[in-house]
């Protein structure tokens, strides 16, 4: 398994990402994760709609808790061609009682908890941590990156715009 040292940082201090980092026009490595009802969602499954796949390292903190809201509201205009996801580690209950609470329907919660197979198939696993770094996939109909951002300091937000254009751009609106 690849490590790349000093890939991402914390409040400046560097961590490691583990895994194999899939590249702008590769498939990733196929994963399964977790519903919010513990039933498996593979990586599979989502082919046939864009994807917008953000992996965060905990949505009950202020910048993953922004993310996903400003993700749940750009979600509610993309269309049903469009999927969008947050993976993190969370336990799926405590991401169900999260979205609840904050009122994100537009995007689907996912569980890497158990297994850490997207994290390691993204290439977004903190080896330090045990979470996931800040990242957003986009993935065409088929299941092929044609957008990546591993965002540099966990801290930050990531490109919206960059990643929500590129969506709409494959779903036709």
């Amino acid at each position: 398994m690849t490590e790349r040292e000093g890939a991402v940082t914390f409040q400046g201090n560097p961590l490691t990402l583990v895994g194999d980092e899939p590249a702008v026009g590769d498939a990733p490595r196929a994963f399964t994760v977790l519903a919010n009802d513990l039933s498996e969602v593979s990586l599979a499954s989502l082919h046939g709609r864009v994807c917008v796949l953000a992996t965060v390292p905990s949505l009950d903190t202020p910048v993953c808790d922004t993310e996903a809201r400003r993700f749940n509201q750009a979600a509610a205009a993309l269309g049903e061609d469009v999927a969008v996801l947050a993976v993190s580690m969370d336990l799926p209950f405590a991401q169900a009682r999260w979205c609840g609470a904050a009122g994100v329907r537009n995007v689907r919660s996912l569980s890497d908890h158990r297994d850490a197979a997207a994290g390691e198939a993204l290439g977004v696993l903190i080896q330090e941590l045990r979470l996931l770094a800040r990242a957003v996939f986009v993935l065409d109909r088929e299941g092929v990156i044609r957008y990546k951002q591993i965002v540099p300091e966990l801290t930050d937000e990531p490109d919206y715009d960059a990643a929500l254009a590129v969506a709409r751009d494959l779903a036709g609106s």
